[in-house]
């Protein structure tokens, strides 16, 4: 049985009876039905994913930073040197980013994972404690001319997305958060919204971390030639394992499986930016049920973002203007999703408090309001 066989027949629909009784449970709590907007929308989905009402409150949050390299970097579509992507997982590994400091915050680890670095990133790392070596193969092809992995290549970064899932859920982590670093990887990410939803490239395409025109405009030209290859080796929407492979990232395979273990366990998983939501949709595409697990940390200023959560139906917990990655944006949302969760937990019902429903005297079932 494969990786994707054994996730796919764990992953099970959520109880609708559930989400139903959460939310006869949220409008009853004292304060006025709806007033607390998406937070009530959150716990409900929360409780249905847990099975239960209240949904537990996740104490123990984890982001798993997955690192890899990309071939289509040769095509000048980022003006970072692609040394960066080991620069900076040392800088990960010595507690010095972005997503370090905002994990201190919200009482996260952090998982630096290699699934694809090139020998050069490799390199500028050493020896240095604390990366969890998984890398599949030393970056991708340039998905202009050529795949960027093989199908067995893509599976295999899956599962070990999916295996760094399962350990943080063993050592006791309820609470998953994506993360990513790949210097080029918002151009696969935009190829792979681009072919998975038939969007066009100049729609779903952004300048990643800040090009000027003329390089975005290259990048555009560059999306649309690597969706154009994929279609020409028949590779489409209905194939999305053969999406990935074509068009994708060792980081973006391996946070598809991160996202399926996740929700084969019923544990949330906060999607950071564009590379996360990309992946969502390609989990989603390969298992649909695995999007009750899914929660939108933010919305990315990437256009292929927003484009992408609203395929998956999902809404931002927050819209900051952020676009960075890491998991920056995933796990600063980690407490607006403890809250939600905690409010249909401990706020008191009209009826334990004693306060008088306003809905209840005007003779208004839950289903009225």
């Amino acid at each position: 049985m494969s990786v994707l066989d054994r996730l796919a027949s764990s992953i099970q629909p959520v109880d609708p009876a559930v989400a139903r009784a959460a939310r006869e449970h949220q409008d009853r709590l004292t304060k006025p039905r709806g007033s607390l907007g998406q937070l009530e929308d959150v716990s409900v989905r929360l409780a249905a994913l847990a099975g239960r009402v209240p949904a537990p409150v996740p104490a123990s949050p984890a982001v798993a930073v997955f690192v890899g390299d990309h071939g289509v970097h040769a095509q000048g579509v980022s003006p970072w040197p692609r040394e960066v992507t080991g620069q900076m997982v040392a800088n990960f590994l010595a507690g010095g980013a972005v997503v370090n400091a905002l994990a201190r915050q919200a009482g996260a680890v952090v998982a630096v994972v290699d699934v694809g670095m090139s020998i050069e990133a490799s390199a500028v790392i050493g020896a240095m404690p604390g990366l969890d070596r998984r890398r599949v193969r030393a970056g991708t092809g340039d998905i202009t001319v050529e795949a960027a992995m093989t199908r067995d290549e893509a599976l295999a970064a899956v599962a070990a997305g999916a295996a760094v899932a399962d350990g943080l859920l063993r050592d006791g982590h309820d609470l998953l958060v994506t993360g990513d670093m790949g210097i080029a990887n918002t151009t696969p990410s935009a190829a792979l919204i681009a072919t998975l939803l038939g969007a066009d490239p100049a729609v779903v395409t952004g300048r990643g971390t800040g090009v000027d025109d003329a390089t975005l405009a290259r990048k555009v030209d560059v999306v649309r030639r690597a969706v154009a290859r994929a279609a020409g080796d028949g590779v489409g929407a209905g194939d999305p394992l053969g999406v990935l492979a074509s068009v994708g990232g060792l980081e973006h395979a391996a946070t598809v499986g991160f996202v399926l273990a996740a929700a084969a366990a019923r544990v949330p998983v906060l999607l950071d930016g564009v590379i996360a939501c990309s992946s969502a949709l390609v989990a989603a595409a390969l298992v649909p049920d695995a999007r009750a697990a899914m929660f939108a940390g933010h919305r990315s200023v990437e256009p292929g973002a927003s484009a992408a959560l609203a395929a998956l139906g999902l809404v931002p917990l927050l819209d900051l203007g952020m676009r960075l990655g890491e998991g920056s944006g995933g796990v600063l949302a980690v407490g607006v999703l403890q809250a939600a969760a905690r409010v249909l937990a401990e706020v008191a019902t009209f009826d334990s408090a004693g306060v008088t429903d306003k809905n209840a005297a005007d003779g208004l079932g839950a289903g009225d309001a």
